[in-house]
């Protein structure tokens, strides 16, 4: 009863207050804002100071502020890129006013647009904001377009996969891995419409086009973000201005300690196409190839991207088609044998730039093996190949008495074909395991190992039908000081899948002369394909930088001889099978938000997000057949490496949603400006978030997806803000709290005939405590200090998992971490002092990364390190500029990532390792993830 009274006292408030008394006071300010080209501005905020009367500026920029007694005012005018104006006037007025507004850069660099009801400045939004302009952007030399958003406070951001497949965490928002919790997006929209099939840094670049990056953490992400209550990462692309503008980079580099080239070449160019510079263009790209951190043998990323967007403004609004095509091969890396789990180092002679990714391998899985329609053709050197064409249409109506319309849509199709080796990992051959993982189980006698180029013998086992298998001789195999009688699993993976997207958000505003209403429905329709061999074959190799495939022959107890891999050292093509999926996803949500500025200094905004979610999905599973005993795809008896006999279990499907009432997000904040220097704002959020692709596309047990209930998981977050702004310094200081629930934990375990299955699921609760500092300090017009920082701590409130410790499930046991400390949660620090000329910039850019527990089970803590990139440019002329730069200056090996010991499966189960196992065999050999090696590079750009 007294919530129905509150609402009807606050519509009845917002009724009055909207329409405003008509008193009998007369008098009036009224005139007409426009740019330096007399266009007249619509939506400028026009205020009267120690007055509570505003104006917005009509379609043609005019306004008027009525019901005012005789006397002088002071009024402020401001827009979004323009200078604030500010101007006495009396009243009565003697003539109608003529305001010219000027453009203003820096004022562009305050303000963002993305995570907020309306446009506004840090100081003045309810909500964590941090920005990149392109100057900032320009200075560093990134390993990937995540690897941006380190600048960012409270974003744990891990590139240690090179420039794909890596991860991006928030304010303790660190599982389920990748970009789960956030929303990457490129001019206001996703980068994909739903996660879990590919991530999207996959087709996410940065380069000449991009021009800002706006960054919202928690608050408001999850009103406006689809799925983000994390926060949000937009990527705004540069659009054409009222001359021609262009530039060119030629970059070279040096990567892996300074031993691997690199070559990439940028440009953007952007101008009017008219003579009344209302349409304008802007196009751009890149193209680079480069041997890589990590040298495998072959290139390791060739390609690039194209950009471009053509942009009409008209009086009341604009209207830009944009467009994107990607042509990129790249690869992330594998894991490093590491030892010692109190301070971990490379095993033996590998280091930071050493690679585990098998030397080329080429080879035909046949359609006879497989029973698809046609052959696979197998290709390390082809990497991983992404492909994107998207189009879009962002239009901005002004429709007039504060009414703005805008409409962003984007339709792309992007492709993706992924034929790299993973789970790299060393197995000894003289022990049981190793038999069981190569698919031969049951084969007894001996087993000679070989180069398959040279044919020189690397040694000989014997394996018994009692006891454990024994080196016969000697044996000469590559790696001894990793592991002795030991080669890599290299398992060949082959993905082949297709996204097709269309996605679009529509928002109007009503905005009066204290506050603004916006509503939205955002809108995605995600069709998705994807064929996944885990894997479509297995090779063993040398444990070595650039390992080299092992052959592999067989005798058994009779005296019969087998080859149990090709000529080119691969075995039991068609692997454990394959897994067919299609499905469509659907999202649509409502949302709604109020801005209300209650007086000058104080401002209120709420907003709530409601959302739908379906997903229809149809899938097979493999199902191997007795192999072949005529021979197999070659029809030789003697060559038993193709004759896996495959086909498909009865297709499945599913239909799974969540209702509007079940993800429902909601978010309020106050922000109070003490002065025009200091600020402070308080928020609370309460995110709900759906699954996300990987949920269901579950290949361990596809039998177990179609049957389970989907749920879900709620993100819980509050803050505070403390804003300082003068001439010399800003600073931000946030601390917050997120609870995080109902998150889902994934294993994967192996059954006793060698396939693999998922235990029941466990879901999980998150509480973390942070402190997110950004400052930046100008001593004086030359020298500077920028510092970012993260401090936070983070607990497992309900956390459990299942431990395996036999093949199948039967003895799997379910153990508790209750009340341990979250994973990947570490202190961050990042300082970066800068000295600049007009000519002459430097800069060094120090990052510290705090200890964090490897896993939940906190079976140990990975070290705490730190790194240094030296960035300096030199201006040549007006237009040409020189840049330099070293990353990883002292080549430090900072671990971001681990796989447990054990091989394949046990290494994907970090949670599974527990602090008894380490104590058991403190000696294992396990892998680790590091940051980039030390990398050169030397870039010449050409402004004009």
């Amino acid at each position: 009863m007294k919530t129905t009274q509150f609402l009807r006292k606050y519509l009845l408030f917002m009724v009055i207050f909207s329409c405003g008394a008509s008193f009998a006071q007369q008098g009036k300010i009224q005139g007409k804002v426009s740019d330096d080209k007399g266009v007249g501005i619509p939506s400028c905020s026009i205020a009267i100071e120690g007055n509570n009367k505003n104006a917005v500026t009509d379609v043609d920029g005019n306004f008027s502020i009525d019901n005012l007694t005789d006397g002088t005012y002071k009024i402020r005018i401001s827009f979004v890129g323009f200078s604030t104006y500010s101007q006495t006037v009396k009243v009565p007025q003697s003539s109608k006013l003529n305001i010219n507004l000027k453009e203003d850069q820096s004022a562009l660099d305050e303000v963002v647009v993305t995570g907020v009801f309306d446009k506004r400045t840090k100081m003045n939004a309810s909500v964590a904001i941090s920005t990149l302009n392109a100057k900032q952007i320009e200075a560093v030399v990134p390993n990937s377009a995540a690897d941006l958003l380190k600048n960012i406070p409270g974003v744990y951001v891990n590139t240690s996969k090179g420039e794909v497949g890596n991860s991006i965490y928030t304010r303790g928002l660190s599982y389920n891995g990748g970009f789960f919790y956030v929303s990457m997006q490129e001019d206001g929209l996703p980068v994909v419409g739903i996660t879990g099939l590919v991530q999207p840094d996959a087709y996410l670049r940065a380069d000449a086009t991009l021009n800002r990056i706006e960054a919202v953490r928690g608050g408001t992400a999850s009103i406006l973000g689809a799925n983000a209550p994390g926060g949000i990462f937009n990527y705004v692309s540069k659009e054409g201005g009222k001359s021609f503008k262009g530039e060119i980079r030629a970059r070279t580099g040096l990567e892996g300690n300074g031993k691997n080239p690199y070559y990439r070449a940028d440009f953007n160019v952007g101008g009017p196409l008219t003579k009344d510079k209302t349409l304008t263009y802007n196009i751009g790209g890149f193209y680079r190839n480069a041997d890589g951190p990590k040298y495998p043998g072959y290139t390791l990323s060739k390609g690039g991207q194209l950009k471009a967007n053509i942009v009409k403004n008209y009086k009341s609004g604009s209207i830009k088609f944009y467009f994107k095509v990607l042509d990129d091969n790249t690869a992330p890396f594998e894991f490093t044998p590491t030892v010692d789990f109190t301070n971990p180092k490379p095993a033996g002679s590998f280091n930071n730039t050493s690679s585990t990714l098998v030397q080329s391998l080429q080879f035909t899985i046949p359609k006879s093996i497989t029973g698809l329609s046609e052959d696979i053709n197998y290709d390390t050197k082809k990497v991983a190949a992404y492909n994107e064409i998207a189009a879009g249409l962002n239009w901005k109506q002004n429709i007039g008495k504060g009414w703005t319309f805008n409409n962003n849509l984007k339709i792309s199709n992007k492709d993706y074909v992924g034929q790299t080796t993973s789970v790299v990992f060393p197995f000894r051959v003289d022990r049981p395991t190793f038999y069981g993982v190569s698919g031969n189980g049951g084969r007894f006698g001996t087993y000679q190992f070989y180069n398959p180029t040279t044919g020189a013998i690397y040694g000989t086992v014997l394996r018994p039908t009692t006891g454990l298998p024994s080196i016969v001789g000697t044996s000469s195999l590559p790696g001894g000081d990793v592991l002795p009688n030991a080669v890599f699993y290299n398992p060949n993976p082959y993905t082949k899948s297709s996204i097709n997207d269309v996605i679009d958000q529509a928002t109007i505003t009503k905005k009066l002369k204290n506050m603004n209403f916006t509503g939205g429905v955002y809108f995605s329709n995600t069709k998705t394909t994807r064929l996944t061999f885990l894997p479509a074959a297995q090779s063993f190799a040398t444990i070595e930088d650039k390992p080299q495939a092992v052959g592999i022959r067989y005798t058994n107890l009779s005296g019969s001889t087998f080859d149990l891999t090709n000529p080119i050292g691969v075995s039991n093509l068609g692997g454990a099978g394959f897994y067919d999926n299609e499905g469509t996803i659907k999202q649509t949500a409502f949302f709604f938000g109020h801005n209300w500025d209650i007086t000058d200094k104080l401002n209120f905004d709420w907003g709530i997000r409601m959302e739908n979610f379906n997903i229809k999905s149809s899938f097979s599973t493999p199902k191997r057949l007795p192999d072949s005993t005529t021979g197999g795809a070659d029809g030789n008896t003697a060559t038993v490496y193709d004759n896996r006999i495959l086909t498909r279990n009865p297709t499945q499907s599913f239909d799974k949603s969540l209702s509007f009432s079940d993800l429902v997000s909601y978010s309020f904040g106050v922000n109070y400006k003490v002065s025009d220097r200091f600020a402070m704002y308080g928020r609370y959020s309460q995110g709900r978030k759906s699954p996300d692709l990987s949920y269901f596309l579950d290949v361990a047990n596809q039998q177990l997806t179609s049957n389970i209930s989907i749920e879900a998981q709620d993100i819980k977050m509050a803050e505070f803000g403390l804003k300082y702004r003068s001439k010399n310094l800003s600073l931000f200081v946030t601390p917050f709290y997120t609870l995080a629930s109902n998150i889902p934990n994934f294993q994967i375990f192996q059954n006793t005939d060698g396939s693999n299955y998922a235990p029941p699921r466990l879901y999980q609760k998150i509480e973390t405590k942070g402190l997110e500092l950004e400052g930046n300090y100008a001593f004086n017009k030359n020298f500077s200090l920028r510092a970012v920082a993260t401090i936070q701590s983070s607990i497992a409130k309900e956390f459990s998992v299942y431990l395996s410790k036999n093949a199948g499930p039967a003895d799997d046991e379910k153990i508790s971490f209750d009340g341990n400390n979250n994973d990947n949660i570490g202190n961050m620090f990042t300082i970066t002092p800068t000295y600049s000329t007009d000519k002459f910039s430097a800069s060094i850019n120090w990052q510290y990364m705090g200890e964090r527990w490897a896993n939940v089970g906190n079976a140990f803590q990975l070290p705490s390190f730190h790194s240094f990139d030296l960035n300096t440019s030199y201006k040549i002329s007006e237009k040409i500029q020189v840049n330099f730069s070293i990353n990883n200056i002292l080549n430090t090996y900072g671990i971001m990532g681990w796989a447990a010991p054990g091989g394949f499966p046990a290494a994907l189960d970090t949670q599974g390792f527990t602090k008894a196992m380490l104590d058991a065999n403190p000696q294992a050999v396990y892998s680790t993830l590091p940051i980039m090696p030390r990398a050169y590079f030397l870039t010449l750009s050409y402004k004009f």
